[in-house]
């Protein structure tokens, strides 16, 4: 327990310290704060990394629960192999994956390369790469056996018996969906958003990476605030309130979700 709740005592503690230079004056302030909360750059790059982590929670879940209910309803006794060859893809290096998506959306990559064989543009896309899109394309993949797994799991939860008796009683696939998979398998949805959605708003390599000047993320000032800068009273205010924000964040999602799960049933 201590060495999870000690780095993140010394964090809390660095951010109240001031620093001189490359001294750090040990003296209580709350202008480590002031600056993260009331500086527009480090508001507008909190504001963007909320949106890019919930927009790639949400998109990843939604790719993610189809696969996750064929291999749970339509699996059989491949059960077992199908998760393999979901998670093989995942053994290899988190940075080679990113770069295997900077070969794909790169202006002389896989994709571009494609569409200008098939005519469909006639000169590469300068758009693909270096933007928020980037990043979120490159998360959402990133994590999306993070976001199967839970869903799986939820999934085979399901007592099955109750999708056959409402078939019984008329349900057609998308009423039992709704009334009776969805509200059943919540549990493993918001389990498979936190999972994707708090990782990512601290991935500093990804916007680095594929984001470019216009996807950088809080994650990529909090590193360069303990790295070059090395201030790290401010990295460390930016850190702790980027974590409580998003913790309120989370809290709300959570109790979205468990409301439109009571108003399911």
């Amino acid at each position: 327990m201590l060495l999870l709740i000690g780095p993140i005592i010394v964090i809390v503690a660095n951010s109240f310290w001031s620093q001189d230079y490359l001294t750090i004056d040990h003296t209580f302030t709350l202008k480590n704060y002031q600056a993260a909360l009331t500086e527009p750059i480090y508001r507008d790059l909190l504001m963007r990394s909320l949106f890019v982590s919930v927009t790639v929670a949400v998109v990843t879940v939604i790719l993610a629960y189809p696969v996750a209910w064929f291999v749970s309803f339509h699996g059989g006794r491949y059960k077992g192999l199908w998760l393999f060859i979901i998670t093989v893809p995942f053994w290899s290096g988190y940075l080679l994956r990113i770069l295997s998506w900077k070969v794909i959306l790169g202006y002389k990559g896989v994709l571009n390369t494609g569409l200008l064989y098939l005519g469909v543009i006639t000169e590469p896309l300068s758009t693909l790469i270096y933007n928020v899109n980037a990043v979120i394309i490159t998360l959402a993949h990133s994590w999306a056996a993070f976001a199967i797994l839970p869903l799986f799991v939820s999934l085979e939860k399901l007592d099955r018996s109750l999708l056959e008796a409402a078939a019984d009683l008329g349900d057609g696939p998308v009423r039992r969906f709704l009334r009776i998979t969805l509200p059943l398998t919540m549990p493993g949805i918001i389990a498979a958003l936190m999972i994707v959605m708090i990782p990512t708003v601290g991935d500093y390599v990804t916007p680095k990476l594929v984001g470019g000047k216009d996807g950088v993320m809080i994650a990529n000032a909090i590193q360069v605030q303990f790295g070059k800068a090395s201030n790290w009273p401010l990295g460390a205010a930016l850190a702790v309130s980027t974590m409580v924000i998003v913790s309120i964040v989370a809290g709300a999602l959570v109790l979205l979700l468990a409301g439109l799960k009571r108003l399911l049933k």
